[in-house]
């Protein structure tokens, strides 16, 4: 299986055959088109490039127009991502990637871009205590004493202080295929994805090992 490209498109919840309650992600995952094959001998590694969203050849600047067409694609997509694979001979460019390639069950790793929430403080970021709130304390919110004494003198760095919280990439992995809906190209899976509703998002099979079930 190779990786697929997805938008987020909300939460459901369904039931399975033992009358137990889901909830799960709604993904619009593919469908997505081979643009180049790369091989080790000439690329340095093995991968495909993949685009989804078609877009028009005209609203692209003459850079990616003319990598469009030099590998046989007519159409211009709006996000390009490569997949790392074990046997480019597998892939042709102009293939199309759909999510009937995924199957009820099946552990994914869901990558995309968590929501940004601003500058937050060390109590919303990195959850440290607050001190108490009486008796004349002015240890509230504050992070605290953050340097060091004669040695090394200075701050190390690393330390968790307040700053930007969210929008970065993140990864949500070994969460598994409940169903697929090969007509409208819906992918739902029993947990979480990062991001907001029309999120993008990266699908690709699991790499950790695993015990037991996934939830």
């Amino acid at each position: 299986m190779v990786g697929i490209l997805g938008r987020k498109l909300g939460m459901t919840q369904s039931y399975d055959d033992k009358g137990q309650c889901h909830g799960l992600t709604v993904i619009e995952a593919g469908p997505c088109v081979v643009i180049q094959v790369k091989v080790a001998d000439k690329d340095g590694y093995d991968a495909i490039q993949v685009g989804f969203e078609p877009l028009d050849l005209k609203k692209t600047n003459k850079p990616l127009s003319g990598h469009f067409k030099g590998n046989g694609s007519k159409t211009a997509y709006r996000v390009l991502r490569e997949f790392r694979v074990d046997d480019p001979s597998a892939f042709t460019s102009g293939q199309e990637l759909t999510v009937e390639q995924f199957k009820p069950g099946q552990l994914l790793d869901i990558i995309g871009t968590s929501k940004g929430k601003g500058f937050a403080g060390t109590i919303k970021r990195h959850h440290f205590h607050r001190g108490p709130m009486t008796h004349g304390s002015h240890n509230k919110r504050p992070p605290g004493s953050i340097g060091n004494s004669a040695w090394p003198s200075r701050v190390v760095k690393g330390r968790k202080m307040p700053g930007q919280l969210g929008n970065k990439r993140s990864t949500v992995p070994m969460v598994r295929v409940f169903s697929i809906d090969a007509e409208k190209n819906l992918l739902f899976i029993n947990g979480p994805a990062p991001g907001g509703r029309n999120g993008l998002v990266s699908i690709q099979s699991a790499v950790k090992d695993h015990k037991g079930d996934a939830t």
